[in-house]
């Protein structure tokens, strides 16, 4: 498994956010989660970095994923 920093930017109320923390916590992945809905400075700031509102976004290091696309996820996390 690599040992990139993993960010989890999320909000209470999305399913699809708990779904990748959940995966993430299965795997064994230590990751951060930053709820945007509370922190509107990491909001802007993943806004400006990907260009996309939505979330879940998941950075592994410098790479973004945006949404809980499991195969992107597998292989920047290298978990299969």
């Amino acid at each position: 498994m690599t040992n990139k920093t993993v960010t989890v930017f999320s909000t209470p109320t999305c399913s699809w956010c708990k779904k990748v923390k959940d995966y993430l916590k299965i795997n064994g992945v230590p990751f951060r989660d930053v709820d945007v809905s509370r922190d509107t400075k990491a909001a802007q700031d993943m806004i400006r970095k990907t260009g996309q509102q939505g979330v879940p976004q998941i950075w592994v290091g410098s790479s973004a994923v945006v949404g809980f696309d499991k195969d992107k996820l597998d292989r920047l996390l290298e978990l299969k």
